[in-house]
């Protein structure tokens, strides 16, 4: 790294942010329709060109706090200018069983003939049958006009689930769900193959145990909690503890299993931190969350302590003396509202400066009762992914918070 740009570093969720990766939503929205929407994890159909203007608020008001936007889309076309970033993203897309060989060599083929700035539209925005000009064979004949040849990736918007910067080091994750491997396959180019991140130590990659960054948290410098749940194993959890370990990278793991609902599918979608000693928390699950606490042995294996209140073992955890709870909202029927609106999914830009969606109003101003300025942006389309500012972004640099 040059001294234009320092190298990647996150050692909490709040401490000043610098430099943050988001995906501004294209074609890829475009694509969803309500026959294919639910296969491709959206719950609704975005109003594209909206959804377009509220990310560009969004990263706005980030560079309002000087924060650094890197964009996904840029980072995957000049990461492909490499002959190997180029082969490797395009022998896991041709991996595809759903193609068939005749299929597989006509996309080779189409794929082959692709500038990379058209390589990246295809693997974001996705084919379609009826774009694949030479197409042939059984696969090929069976497919409906309108069937996609190679999907599209809708959920690359929420950039913080395909990769997790822990210290200095980049997990890229490993998704559970199909329509989502490809996602990481294209952040792993960026961290692998782009100049900008030459050198960085990449700990955890696609096609190992299933783990999404949604679900891991920076509690304190050394300390990470990782929820156990939809998206996350046990044995991800165990897999990324151990690396964390090896890699000096934590000297506590919070494994943290966290309930089997859609509204609940990853960690920060019960919880996000504010300030270096406060979160935000969705209200039924405050006082039920556990967490196991995961240390390193001198044997080289993890040791697992009894478990107890997620609250208590972060504490302990973080050398502080309580973890102070700021509710998402006063009563049942507006938490569970701003619960699926993502009350809680906040991005700490500094400690007690948080974006949120500005419809999360009860939520939001719970949050500057606390002492923490709310940065409210709109969310009336971004929030059709379920998915709140902190799913948006990637932090990839943040200074050391005080204290």
């Amino acid at each position: 790294m040059n001294v234009d740009n320092p190298a990647p570093r996150v050692d909490s969720e709040v401490g000043r942010l610098r430099t943050v990766v988001l995906h501004r939503p294209g074609a890829e929205l475009k694509r969803l329709t309500p026959r294919n929407s639910a296969d491709l994890l959206f719950d609704g159909i975005p109003w594209v060109e909206r959804a377009q203007a509220e990310h560009d608020i969004f990263a706005e008001q980030l560079r309002r706090y000087d924060v650094e936007v890197l964009y996904l889309r840029d980072l995957v076309v000049e990461g492909l200018a490499t002959s190997a970033a180029r082969d490797a993203v395009v022998e896991h897309t041709l991996a595809d069983q759903r193609l068939g060989a005749t299929l597989r060599g006509a996309v080779e083929r189409h794929l082959g003939d692709l500038d990379a700035e058209g390589l990246a539209e295809v693997l974001i925005g996705g084919l379609a049958h009826e774009e694949l000009a030479h197409g042939s064979g059984l696969v090929w004949r069976l497919m409906d006009r309108h069937d996609f040849v190679i999907p599209p990736l809708p959920n690359l918007l929420f950039t913080r689930d395909s990769s997790v910067w822990i210290g200095g080091s980049v997990a890229v994750t490993s998704p559970s769900m199909p329509a989502r491997q490809r996602e990481t396959w294209l952040t792993d180019l960026v961290y692998r193959h782009h100049p900008r991140f030459a050198g960085s130590e990449v700990i955890y990659s696609p096609g190992e145990e299933w783990l999404e960054g949604g679900d891991v948290l920076v509690l304190a410098p050394g300390v990470i909690a990782i929820g156990v749940g939809q998206r996350t194993t046990p044995a991800g959890a165990e897999t990324l503890a151990a690396r964390v370990f090896a890699h000096g990278l934590a000297n506590a793991v919070l494994v943290v299993p966290i309930a089997q609902e859609r509204a609940t599918m990853h960690l920060d979608t019960v919880c996000t931190m504010v300030d270096v000693d406060a979160v935000v928390m969705y209200p039924p699950v405050a006082d039920d969350l556990l967490a196991h606490t995961v240390t390193a042995g001198a044997d080289g294996a993890v040791h697992l302590a009894a478990p107890e209140p997620f609250l208590v073992a972060a504490a302990k955890a973080m050398g502080i003396d309580t973890l102070r709870v700021i509710d998402t909202g006063l009563d049942p029927v507006t938490a569970e509202r701003e619960q699926w609106d993502d009350g809680n999914n906040t991005l700490a830009i500094a400690p007690r400066l948080a974006v949120a969606y500005e419809r999360n109003v009860e939520t939001n101003a719970r949050l500057e009762q606390a002492g923490v300025e709310v940065v409210r942006i709109p969310g009336s389309e971004l929030g059709s992914g379920r998915g709140g500012p902190r799913c948006m972004s990637c932090p990839v640099r943040r200074d050391l918070p005080a204290g």
